[in-house]
C-alpha cells in the first residue's frame, strides 16, 4: 500500500471531551478530499478516558492509528506521532481545532509548495484571530519578543500548534529533538534553520479556546529557560547534523 499524502498527528492529553468532536470534524472534511490521508492520535499520560475514546473511534476508521505513550509532555507525544506517521506531509494538529481543519489545505500543494517546514501563524499578513482576550494576545507578543531576540528572529508566531513537516525532513529533525514540553517546536525550528531547511509561515484563521491548557505565566517562564537550554545543547554539539547512510 502506498503512503498517504497527509498524516494528521494529534497529541492528546486529557482530551476525552474534545477529541471525539475533533476526530469527527477531521474525518468529515478529509473524506471529501481527493487525496489519501491517515490520522495519528498519541495519548500520553492522561488521567481520563482519552485512550479508550480514541480506540473506540478507531473501530470505525481503518486509517486512524491510536498510540499510547507513558511519558507526559506535548513534545514527546508529537515526536512519537511524527516518527510513526507515513504521510508525505505530516501535520501537527491540536485537539481543540482552534484552527478549523479546512485550513489544512493552506499547508499542502497546490496552495503551498517549495517548503520543508510550514508553521501556522496567527500574526502573518492575512491571519485572523477570533475572540482572543487582549491579555492573551499581548502575553503571546511578549513571548515572541523573547523568542525573536534570543533564538529565532524573523518568525512572527512560533507557538501556534499547527505545523506541517515534509516526510523527507521529519526523521532528521525529530530524532534530534530533546525537549518534551511546550517548547519542543522552538527547538525543531532552531534545528530546521540550522540545517538550512525552507521554513514558511502560513497565515491562518484561529479561534480562541477558553479551555486552553496553556498557562501564560508558567509556560512563558519555562519557555525562556528552554531557550537557553537549546543554546547550551547547541554549544555541546547535540544538534550537529549527520546524514543517515
Amino acid at each position: 500500500m502506498s503512503a498517504p499524502l497527509l498524516s494528521v498527528i494529534i497529541p492528546a492529553y486529557n482530551e476525552e471531551k474534545r477529541l471525539p468532536r475533533a476526530l469527527a470534524a477531521i474525518f468529515n472534511f478529509l473524506e471529501t478530499q481527493n487525496f489519501s490521508f491517515e490520522v495519528v492520535v498519541v495519548e500520553n499520560g492522561s488521567s481520563d478516558r482519552t485512550f479508550e475514546v480514541a480506540q473506540k473511534f478507531s473501530n470505525t476508521k481503518a486509517n486512524l492509528l491510536v498510540l499510547h505513550e507513558e511519558l507526559k509532555g506535548k513534545g514527546i507525544a508529537v515526536k512519537r506521532g511524527a516518527l510513526a506517521a507515513h504521510g508525505e506531509y505530516r501535520f501537527i494538529c491540536d485537539a481543540d481545532l482552534s484552527m478549523p481543519i479546512e485550513e489544512v489545505l493552506r499547508f499542502l500543494p497546490p496552495q503551498l509548495n517549495d517548503f520543508d517546514v510550514a508553521i501556522g501563524s496567527r500574526e502573518a499578513f492575512g491571519a485572523v484571530r477570533y475572540n482572543e482576550p487582549p491579555y492573551r494576545h499581548w502575553g503571546g507578543r511578549v513571548i515572541n519578543f523573547f523568542i525573536q531576540t534570543f533564538i529565532l528572529s524573523g518568525f512572527h508566531d512560533t507557538q501556534c500548534g499547527f505545523k506541517c513537516f515534509r516526510a523527507a525532513t521529519t526523521q532528521q529533525l525529530f530524532e534530534q529533538q530533546t525537549l518534551s514540553g511546550w517548547s519542543f517546536d522552538i527547538e525543531l525550528l532552531y534545528l530546521a534553520r540550522k540545517q538550512k531547511l525552507r521554513i514558511r509561515e502560513v497565515p491562518i484563521h484561529w479561534y480562541f479556546d477558553a479551555e486552553s491548557k496553556v498557562s501564560a505565566v508558567r509556560d512563558a517562564l519555562k519557555m525562556i529557560a528552554d531557550i537557553f537550554r537549546i543554546h547550551w545543547n547547541s554549544l555541546r554539539g547535540l544538534y550537529d547534523f549527520r546524514s543517515h547512510p
